[in-house]
């Protein structure tokens, strides 16, 4: 199950408490303090793990406890430290704080990690407070607590190409032909319920990411149909490939463009400026190339065409995705 967003609480441990002894050796009448350390508490971290592509390990745990440290001990040893604890998160992942409602980190990069709770410093053993005139202390402080925090967690794909366009306009299709991603395609709306990442693979070994949300219904920025809830994931990409059916079995393409990119505008205007293709989808059906004569005439945009079901257009399509990416 794709799950985007997530609610957890994170513990560091609790430090050790210092300890209170006194040397108890043979032949040493008066043996002084030897309390030690208490040792640190461990910390939380949530680090960016390639091989974690959801949220959804966090829907069913929603508490995070980091390991305590140990008690001082007399002979002036140590407590061992508590063991830190590392929460995997998707590579995209924005991390709040959601007391503060402030973005502790943006995980970006693969292998990126951030500490989210910090462990309690252990308490002094006895042995530190020994003086010349204060030869057996019996006073030790007590380990500190762990950092709590409570974390909203924000998966933002990442992706070079993000598709929008109506539903039906043959996103699924084309992400299915281009790559070795198998989202569902179905001849009703909505059939895309989640986003779909796929690597779309050209010539001479290049490469691109191409990621697939629900489609956008008019009021969509304001929570109609499916798509505001997953826009966010079209935020980092580098290009929009704004799909559009040359033959669609209501209205007229040309509105169905400018409808959804009003929709961009709505939701983010740094959204609706990234680099934008348009691409003519059913290319194969009857009455298309017509449509998209009229298409480009009445957009004042260059419309590359294309048909996912019998690949024509598509070579096409990648070339151009390719050089808006590396002009």
């Amino acid at each position: 199950m794709f799950i985007d967003e997530a609610d957890i609480t994170v513990v560091g441990g609790a430090g050790g408490n210092g300890c209170v002894s006194f040397r108890r050796e043979k032949y040493v009448p008066r043996g002084g303090p030897d309390g030690g350390d208490g040792g640190d508490g461990g910390s939380v971290y949530c680090h960016a793990d390639e091989s974690v592509n959801t949220l959804y390990h966090l829907a069913g745990r929603h508490h995070w406890r980091a390991g305590r440290g140990g008690h001082g001990m007399g002979r002036k040893r140590h407590g061992r430290n508590g063991k830190d604890l590392v929460v995997p998160v998707p590579p995209g992942t924005l991390i709040h704080d959601a007391d503060r409602d402030v973005v502790l980190k943006d995980l970006v990069q693969p292998g990126g990690r951030v500490c989210v709770a910090a462990g309690g410093r252990g308490g002094i053993g006895n042995v530190h407070f020994a003086t010349s005139t204060h030869q057996t202390p019996r006073e030790a402080t007590p380990g500190e607590s762990g950092q709590i925090r409570r974390l909203h967690l924000e998966l933002k794909l990442i992706a070079d190409v993000g598709l929008v366009g109506r539903p039906n306009a043959g996103k699924s299709t084309l992400l299915r032909r281009l790559s070795a991603a198998r989202p569902k395609v179905a001849a009703y709306p909505f059939t895309t319920l989640e986003p779909v990442l796929g690597i779309v693979e050209l010539s001479g070994g290049r490469r691109l990411v191409m990621a697939d949300i629900p489609g956008l219904i008019e009021g969509a920025h304001r929570g109609a149909g499916l798509g505001d809830a997953f826009l966010r994931h079209i935020e980092r990409t580098r290009v929009l490939l704004h799909m559009v059916d040359l033959c669609p079995p209501d209205g007229d393409p040309a509105e169905h463009c400018r409808q959804i990119n009003g929709e961009l505008r709505e939701y983010s205007p740094d959204l609706a400026g990234k680099p934008q293709i348009v691409g003519g989808s059913k290319l194969d059906l009857t009455g298309s190339r017509q449509g998209l004569e009229r298409l480009a005439e009445d957009t004042g945009v260059e419309v590359v065409g294309f048909s996912a079901a019998t690949g024509e257009g598509l070579e096409a399509l990648t070339e151009r995705l390719w050089r808006v990416l590396h002009p």
